[in-house]
């Protein structure tokens, strides 16, 4: 009985432990993420830049044009993957304080449906319209994650399983479809994808995005929630780094493999790229564990953790034109003081005071305890 009793004690504690390092991981996705929409990765690919270090970061912060991998095209996995991995510390957290599995169907729903409502509105508020697309990380996030909710109760087989059904079911479809205009798999706005958003929303969505990307991706989610599991266990610390490490370097060689047959495009979310980008996740998520929770390097990482805490927030905020206007109100200021500098320069010296505001908003929320959540 005494044995059962500190059995129960360490269950618990475990779920109580708040690992620090899904903080910072989800936290330096979001500030990277929301640094998109202050236009900063686009000025830095200017051909003003040219030749210099800027135009080669700038050209990793932005998305492959078609056949390829940057390393902007990671951020969305990043962000999908760390949903999975804080899955089941929550559930637990859920559970431990007498919540019901009924209930927690109910939450998990709720959400999944609020995300596909905030994700398909962001589509409607830059046409001004009505219109049905579904190609951004929430509208994605929205059958991603209750699908991996609903397995996440299986064993570790059956939910690899799963994941990987998923992965061959796309990848059959867009072989084998054969509607004329639509049968060329691998070829922008020729496949199936294309063919599916024309069917639900009657139009392409102008970079070759696709909404079916949600089946496939939603590997990267269950991948997450198995990472999840791993790090609540009572596994040693490095015991766990291996099995990241392995898992992702695994993914690396699988993923960059099937390049060769199956090309590595994120625009239309191959098999290749979601194993090789869910290889990158499972490295990344080792690093950080290794980093903030084993090594407990941990100061500076508040400050992306800070913005971790209010993701869906700053997303929207960002998303739906607050960014935009936080750059309309800090460009005459800019200009008027540092013109001397040049056009372009300014635009990147306010690109960053932008992003630092979002940061402080997200700052500001997190020292008020306002945690704006779903």
């Amino acid at each position: 009985m005494e044995l059962e009793d500190n059995t129960k004690t360490n269950q618990k504690n475990r779920v109580a432990v708040r690992l620090r390092s899904l903080d910072f991981f989800r936290g330096i996705t979001m500030f990277l993420l929301i640094a998109e929409y202050t236009g900063l990765y686009n000025f830095m690919i200017d051909p003003h830049f040219e030749g210099t270090i800027i135009h080669a970061i700038g050209s990793q912060l932005n998305h492959h044009p078609w056949n390829g991998l940057t390393f902007w095209d990671l951020v969305q996995p990043y962000f999908m993957f760390i949903v999975g991995v804080a899955l089941p510390f929550s559930t637990s957290k859920r559970l431990s304080r007498g919540d019901s599995k009924s209930g927690l169907l109910k939450h998990a729903i709720q959400r999944s449906l609020l995300m596909l409502l905030f994700g398909w509105a962001l589509y409607c508020i830059a046409p001004g319209r009505i219109t049905f697309r579904f190609q951004n990380v929430l509208a994605q996030l929205s059958l991603a994650y209750i699908l991996a909710f609903l397995v996440m109760n299986y064993s570790l087989w059956k939910q690899l399983g799963f994941s990987f059904l998923l992965i061959a079911l796309t990848e059959l479809i867009y072989r084998t479809f054969s509607v004329p205009g639509f049968d060329q798999p691998f070829t922008p706005d020729k496949n199936f994808g294309a063919y599916f958003d024309l069917l639900i929303s009657g139009e392409l969505s102008g970079g070759h995005w696709v909404s079916f990307n949600a089946v496939p991706t939603t590997a990267h989610v269950i991948w997450g929630v198995l990472a999840g599991k791993l790090l609540m266990s009572s596994k040693e610390p490095y015991q766990k780094i291996k099995i990241l490490v392995a898992a992702g370097v695994i993914g690396l060689i699988i993923g960059y493999g099937l390049d060769p047959i199956t090309p590595i495009i994120k625009r239309i979310s191959t098999s290749s790229f979601v194993i090789v980008s869910g290889g990158w996740c499972f490295l990344s998520l080792a690093l950080s564990y290794w980093i903030i929770d084993i090594l407990k390097i941990q100061k500076w990482s508040t400050m992306f953790a800070i913005v971790g805490m209010n993701p869906l927030f700053i997303y929207l905020f960002a998303e739906s034109g607050g960014a935009s206007w936080l750059y309309d109100i800090v460009k005459p200021f800019s200009t008027g003081l540092f013109s001397w500098m040049g056009e372009m320069q300014v635009n990147v010296l306010t690109s960053f005071i932008v992003w630092a505001l979002l940061w402080y908003i997200c700052y500001w929320l997190y020292k008020r305890k306002i945690f704006i959540k779903i």
